[in-house]
């Protein structure tokens, strides 16, 4: 069994507050307002087991936000003597101690953590010092693979992201074209692999691929309208673009371009119109 991930265990017997669940660190409750609809002693059910707060190996259905050695954003519930509690899903909070804190936490704080059982107390804790559990290997990969990019956090130069969840890696500011969200995970490449192992990342794919879909995106959102009319053109706003089609300028011009070039729209300042299909 491991502990804060999910375990398909066995229903033992039933009892009055629940069902008790079979594993190789002996039975643990699974309480009665976590049954499943039609679970009956002998079925396999997947549940998600960690401590309660009276440190009992206790199971549940409920959904964590995160799971045993992974990144994830959670929000600061509440402070006091042994560091932050944050709110991960579940009954219990998750600690995440005072040592573990890069700068004191406050309620409401949103941060990316790691989650990870603290072999001295056998706890799952989290560290907002998310950068020591990155991997030391070289990262291997190639210039403009597709890789997925967990925003971390906010920095003078753009956000901190982590790689395909091993790396860190850098996305800049002047390439972002709305605020990003700690946690949002968002599909990217790599644009430069720097000799001291740091990443330089770009969001969506990268040269034809990202116009074709950024084209794809333009003609699904011109068929979607009943005048067949997209009010976006060659001398929109660049916040306008963005906020209708998550695209940025330079890209949303190269994808009217090449849909301009297959005959499929017709072009003006402050609009776009659907010609015709392939």
């Amino acid at each position: 069994m491991k502990l804060g991930d999910f375990n398909d265990l066995e229903i033992a017997r039933e009892v009055s507050i629940g069902f008790y669940l079979t594993s190789d660190d002996g039975d643990l409750l699974l309480p009665e307002k976590y049954r499943p609809v039609g679970a009956h002693v002998g079925d396999v059910i997947r549940v998600f087991v960690y401590r309660d707060s009276e440190d009992r190996l206790i199971a549940t259905t409920l959904e964590p936000l995160a799971v045993v050695d992974s990144f994830a954003a959670l929000t600061v519930r509440d402070v006091g003597p042994p560091g932050a509690f944050l709110d991960w899903g579940l009954e219990k909070d998750l600690l995440l101690p005072h040592a573990n804190q890069r700068q004191p936490a406050r309620p409401g704080d949103r941060l990316l953590v790691y989650v990870y059982l603290d072999e001295a107390t056998d706890r799952l804790v989290a560290s907002a010092k998310w950068q020591q559990f990155l991997s030391p290997e070289p990262f291997v990969g190639a210039v403009g693979d597709a890789v997925s990019l967990l925003i971390a956090e906010a920095t003078p130069l753009g956000y901190s992201v982590v790689v395909n969840g091993t790396h860190q890696g850098l996305l800049y500011e002047n390439e972002v074209f709305r605020p990003l969200r700690t946690g949002e995970i968002l599909p990217g490449h790599l644009r430069l692999l720097r000799p001291d192992g740091k990443l330089d990342v770009r969001l969506g794919q990268r040269g034809y691929d990202e116009v074709e879909t950024a084209a794809n995106l333009v003609l699904e959102a011109l068929r979607q309208r009943p005048d067949q009319r997209l009010p976006l053109g060659d001398k929109s706003l660049a916040d306008d673009v963005y906020r209708r089609l998550g695209l940025s300028k330079k890209v949303f011009k190269k994808a009217l371009g090449a849909l301009y070039k297959r005959g499929l729209v017709q072009l003006g300042p402050m609009e776009t119109r659907l010609l015709g299909v392939e």
